[in-house]
């Protein structure tokens, strides 16, 4: 069984920064795609950074609207995933959730595509309040 627990959320002003943790256990594919995704209510789910491993090789990419700003990372001795951010905005307000892709390919997937799909594993989910 898969699980993901999310924790780091706050209120911070911007400008500010934050550090998401996401605990994943069960996950134990060999083809892997994780990441971080982000839901505002009204408006469609943004994923906004992934992690797979493309073929063995370590890839990372982030969405355009986070790029340069936030920074995903893994620990896998903690079995933990991380999404460092900076320079937040009041458009980064969101609940921000950790998710994995189940049966992701060997080679060739688009990872951060991926998490934005539905039937993914995702954790609960950790609000991010950021204030003007």
């Amino acid at each position: 069984q898969v699980q993901l627990v999310e924790s780091g959320g706050d209120s911070v002003q911007a400008g500010g920064s934050l550090r998401l943790s996401c605990v994943v256990s069960g996950y134990t594919y060999s083809a892997f795609c994780m990441g971080w995704v982000r839901q505002v209510p009204g408006k469609e789910r943004e994923a906004v950074a992934s992690i797979d491993n493309d073929g063995g090789e370590e890839k990372i990419n982030y969405a355009a609207s986070v790029k340069g700003r936030f920074t995903i990372s893994r620990d896998n001795a903690k079995n933990t995933l991380y999404l460092q951010m900076t320079s937040l905005k009041h458009e980064d307000t969101a609940l921000y959730y950790c998710a994995a892709v189940p049966d992701y390919p060997w080679l060739g997937g688009d990872c951060l595509l991926k998490l934005g799909e539905d039937h993914n594993y995702e954790g609960q989910g950790t609000q991010v309040t950021v204030s003007s």
